[in-house]
């Protein structure tokens, strides 16, 4: 990937276009511009369709798991794999993960010692860990090949996020201030992704960093109550930061920590065990890993079979 394609602000979309589109005349000049216009009025007005529909979250697969180191004859580093799949950001940005994809959990591990001699794992290693962990994590810890919660653990979320990546040089007349005769410039532009494991540091009683997986209606039994908080929950649905044409920056998500971009999408909690000792040091015991705490957007065939059709 281009490391210039990979900054946010690289996709229109990021800057929440207006939804303005081009008009066409006869004989009217066009340029370059009008066409990148044309693309981000379409791509923009379907993200938005797909934002207010799904509210952002998993679509299909993106499973993610822990794979313990081998050794010989088939050696094989830590690593926390995710599998292919879908996803949706809270743009609206389809992210797709076409193959296994995997983070080194024991080279990320000695990076950040090596960033602050272990500072930032040590604000991120907690006790009682149950109350950062889902509802499903916490009932089949220990079973189904989960390992049990550790004493202590340095707490990491997994994220994905949307990255355009440039594709394609071709020659083509230069821009700028410059006589060139060897010009070149993108021809494509591939919608791709990048996953990142970020410590989470602030943790407590008052605040888990897990998405908020917004009203419980299920629980209400009274029918009328349900359709009341239902339209409720539609009316105060569209986003203080986010609307088409705004500006500034979106504002964080609870799963958003600092420095994690803000469209990033949350695919799990990985819980790595670890000694008393400040700066801590890893602890024998196996990884945990939550996959469940993330927004979930089930299709309509799902649906449709959960209601019985």
């Amino acid at each position: 990937m281009n490391r210039l394609s990979r900054a946010p602000d690289a996709d229109p979309l990021y800057a929440r276009p207006a939804a303005e589109r081009p008009s066409y005349a006869t004989g009217i000049l066009l340029d370059a511009q009008d066409f990148t216009d044309e693309q981000t009025y379409h791509r923009g007005r379907l993200a938005r369709a797909l934002a207010s529909l799904t509210g952002g979250g998993t679509l299909a697969g993106l499973r993610v798991s822990h794979s313990p180191a081998t050794g010989a004859p088939s050696p094989r580093p830590e690593e926390i794999r995710v599998e292919p799949g879908l996803a949706v950001d809270r743009l609206g940005r389809l992210i797709e993960v076409p193959r296994p994809a995997c983070l080194r959990l024991q080279v990320w591990f000695d990076a950040e010692v090596a960033a602050d001699g272990g500072d930032r794992l040590r604000r991120a290693a907690y006790p009682n860990l149950d109350r950062f962990l889902s509802a499903r994590a916490l009932a089949e810890a220990g079973t189904n090949g989960l390992p049990p919660v550790p004493a202590r653990g340095v707490v990491a979320d997994v994220f994905v996020r949307f990255v355009a990546c440039a594709r394609g040089l071709t020659p083509s007349f230069a821009t700028g201030p410059f006589d060139a005769l060897n010009a070149v410039a993108t021809s494509r532009v591939r919608d791709a992704y990048e996953l990142d494991l970020a410590a989470r540091e602030s943790l407590d009683d008052g605040f888990d960093g897990l998405p908020s997986p917004g009203p419980d209606l299920a629980a209400i039994a009274d029918p009328a109550a349900r359709r009341a908080q239902l339209q409720d929950s539609i009316l105060d649905a569209y986003p203080a930061s986010g609307r088409a044409g705004s500006e500034g920056e979106l504002d964080p998500l609870p799963e958003h920590p600092l420095g994690v971009d803000r469209t990033s999408v949350f695919l799990a909690r990985v819980v790595i065990p670890v000694g008393a000792a400040n700066p801590p040091a890893r602890a024998g015991a196996a990884v945990l890993v939550d996959s469940w705490a993330r927004r979930f957007v089930p299709s309509a065939l799902l649906l449709g079979r959960w209601v019985g059709a």
